[in-house]
């Protein structure tokens, strides 16, 4: 006990080490913050602090890392970023029509695949060659409207 006391720092060093490698097993995040708590006591114990003060330190960082930091860091390794994947993907993009669109026929071309497709609003003939914006997918049909061009 009395090695613990002359070296306290290094204890509190290789405890905070210890329960950083656990982390990594664990990948929870609580024994990381425990670790950092230890590197509380750790720097305590270095500056000459009594072992109650050392631990106390370490039990009020531990205490706050996990109420403070744990949650967003925990939510943010947890999350990833949302993925629209099939027809959903489509809505936003824009294209090129390749014939007339009409509301009975007409064709877009959307990064190299071709679609057929509607005017969304139904009194619309969009000509060939305009670039127009998917708005919906309905079915294999694409619903689209020009895009306004800028006036320069």
């Amino acid at each position: 006990m009395d090695w613990i006391r002359d070296h306290a720092w290094e204890s509190w060093l290789v405890l905070a080490v210890l329960l950083g490698v656990a982390e990594l097993f664990s990948l929870e995040f609580v024994l990381v913050m425990l670790a950092i708590g230890a590197l509380g006591g750790s720097i305590t114990a270095a500056l000459g602090g009594p072992l109650v003060l050392q631990a106390g330190l370490a039990i009020v960082t531990a205490v706050a890392m996990l109420w403070l930091v744990r949650p967003s860091m925990a939510k943010r390794l947890h999350s990833g970023p949302e993925l629209t994947l099939g027809h959903a993907a489509l809505v936003g993009r824009q294209g090129i029509s390749l014939s007339r669109i009409t509301v009975h026929e007409g064709q877009i071309r959307i990064d190299g695949d071709v679609w057929t497709a509607r005017p969304y609003d139904e009194s619309l003939e969009i000509a060939e060659g305009t670039t127009v914006d998917v708005l919906e997918i309905r079915g294999a049909t694409a619903l689209v409207h020009p895009v306004p061009e800028l006036e320069t």
